[in-house]
């Protein structure tokens, strides 16, 4: 017979869920931590058996301890205080030690999912096309997944930390159901009715009434709380969208502060915490709605058994302590066979988190194979001659546009290239394409040897300003007196005394100071090869004469060229050929071309 629809449906999607959490929980379990991993994992297990096995041995405690209080037998009374001393402290001793290791498991698979995902968000250049991608699509929908950093810090810690709890907890609830219904069954007798002239006799009827009572309220509580799963998947990312723009009035500050724009930025975080705080409050919502239910499921569970067993007890077929050893074995049944009404609102939210972390490692696995094909249509040589080359390269907008086509270019040491055209014509792009990061190419492209690039908005990490300067390598890497020098060089003499001070040189610096900190980093490093993109753009022209004069210089005397793209007509003096691009009617095979000229 075949399943209704929604029925299979719902496997289906119980089927997908749950192998989408194993994919993301194999790799650390198979990892060089994997027996580690494994001997925690099993010693946590072992603790879980040990706690439903004192449990077990305490129930049993209940019948013989209850007995002597109705017998009135006073040395059974003391003896069985003994008993449960000795079986309280054990039971405390794994209880501590099964948070401890359990505790430890997380942090350590949360430490190993962490520097995996950062290794592969920080390689190739994944962090960069993430970005890229995220508009892709020509309709404008999110492509790939927001907020990549949330997804390292917060859902990673989620991931793991609902993973082994729910996980435990549900190997806990079998191992408790599967001690303790052999105890109920045989304590709960049979249960007799008669229907006309037919009699009827139920044996184990506590445990049916435990299963029965313990399957309506899951159906009710998966009714209530099924919403909750998509609620709490928009939470974190509205909390996130909401962190990240917190982010970006810190990071603007000065500009906005200039603007006066503290009143849009004050409307852009009230909208966006408006989103927070609507979703949460129907998330709240639902989460009462289930809380009525599960509270009044909770509290009926107490005197549930007593209820079914009181008959038995008023006509004397049991003492009070098999009555208290049966309302704690089907308290204990209850609580097992209610691990998914107690559970629904953690399994939500584990849901959303995998949704989330799958969404992100779908993105990795997209760029991969994104990656494979751009390189059978577009390479990038780190070349052995001392040119820049480009053949038949082709470059295009995320959209799909075509700025560039079949363009071939060649520049040889000792040249000084000016890339001029209109904005949005291409120029960064063609850089970007030559460094090899720019995914939407075809073609080829040889880039010389010792290379380095000024972006237009340089990078400078938080820390002291000898990192800034010497980033990406380390700042031990050059002595004081090669950095101070770099730091002269560059025009600004006021920070050599100053290479130890901590603080956020991207925000600290004018634009002008960060243009130059870029440029003392060209100094520092005396590379052959410049691409400078809009380098001097803050400065004045005196100190952009200066500088300009300095790094070609220091390229010449090395033995490169500089190639740089800038709308002064100051800086064309300092470049003897240009490349200069020219919008094309409409319905060309590209947006622009590229002409070469002799300055």
């Amino acid at each position: 017979m075949n399943l209704p629809t929604t029925t299979s449906g719902k496997l289906n999607s119980f089927r997908d869920f749950c192998r989408k959490a194993w994919a993301l929980t194999k790799p650390y379990f198979q990892s060089e931590e994997k027996w580690k991993a494994r001997g925690l994992l099993l010693a946590i297990v072992v603790l879980n058996l040990a706690a439903v096995y004192m449990l077990v041995l305490l129930n049993e405690w209940n019948r013989v301890f209850y007995d002597a209080l109705q017998e009135k037998n006073q040395p059974v009374f003391w003896e069985q205080l003994g008993r449960f001393t000795y079986l309280a402290f054990a039971f405390i001793i794994i209880a501590v030690y099964r948070f401890y290791l359990t505790q430890l498991l997380e942090i350590r698979w949360r430490a190993w999912m962490t520097a995996h995902y950062l290794q592969r968000w920080l390689s190739n250049h994944a962090f960069y096309k993430l970005e890229l991608a995220r508009y892709a699509t020509a309709s404008g929908e999110q492509a790939t997944p927001d907020n990549p950093d949330q997804r390292i810090q917060e859902d990673l810690n989620l991931f793991t930390t609902y993973t082994v709890s729910l996980s435990m907890g549900l190997l806990n609830a079998v191992v408790t159901l599967l001690s303790f219904v052999g105890i109920l069954w045989g304590l709960s007798g049979p249960f007799a009715f008669t229907v006309g002239e037919s009699s009827f006799n139920i044996p184990g009827f506590m445990v049916w009434m435990a299963v029965l009572y313990c399957a309506v309220g899951s159906l009710i509580t998966h009714y209530i709380g099924r919403p909750q799963i998509k609620l709490n998947f928009l939470q974190q990312r509205y909390e996130a969208d909401f962190r990240h723009h917190l982010v970006r009035v810190r990071e603007y500050s000065e500009s906005i502060a200039l603007d006066k724009g503290e009143a849009v930025e004050r409307v852009q975080l009230d909208t966006r915490f408006s989103t927070v705080l609507g979703n949460y409050l129907t998330l709240i919502k639902k989460q009462k709605n289930l809380i009525w239910f599960t509270n009044f499921f909770g509290q009926a569970a107490v005197v549930f058994p007593f209820i079914v067993a009181a008959p038995r007890f008023f006509s004397g077929a049991i003492q009070l302590g098999q009555l208290m050893q049966i309302a704690s074995a089907f308290g204990r049944v209850q609580d097992s066979l209610s691990w998914f009404v107690d559970n629904y609102s953690s399994l939500a939210a584990w849901r959303a988190t995998t949704d989330r972390l799958t969404s992100f490692e779908e993105s990795f696995q997209q760029l991969a194979q994104a990656g494979r094909a751009q390189s059978a249509i577009y390479s990038v040589a780190s070349g052995t001659n001392n040119t820049l080359d480009a053949e038949d390269l082709t470059l295009s907008l995320p959209n799909g546009s075509v700025l560039l086509s079949g363009l071939s270019l060649h520049a040889e040491a000792g040249d000084s290239v000016l890339l001029k055209g209109p904005s949005g014509s291409g120029k960064s792009t063609l850089f970007r394409a030559f460094a090899g990061i720019w995914p939407f190419s075809r073609g080829r492209t040889s880039l010389p040897p010792d290379a380095m690039f000024i972006p237009q908005r340089p990078y400078f990490p938080n820390g002291t300003l000898r990192d800034a300067l010497a980033y990406p390598q380390p700042a031990g890497s050059y002595t004081d007196e090669a950095l101070r020098q770099a730091l002269d060089d560059a025009l600004l003499p006021q920070l050599k005394q100053r290479l130890n001070d901590e603080d956020a040189w991207g925000q600290k610096l004018s634009g002008g100071e960060q243009q130059r900190l870029a440029i003392a980093r060209v100094l520092l490093k005396k590379p052959k090869w410049l691409f400078a993109d809009e380098a001097t753009s803050a400065l004045d022209e005196a100190a952009e004469k200066t500088l300009y004069e300095r790094l070609i210089a220091q390229v010449q005397q090395a033995g490169g060229a500089i190639v740089s793209i800038a709308h002064r007509p100051a800086v064309a003096d300092y470049h003897s050929k240009r490349w200069e691009l020219e919008k094309l009617p409409e319905g060309s095979p590209a947006l622009y071309q590229l002409k070469e000229k002799v300055a």
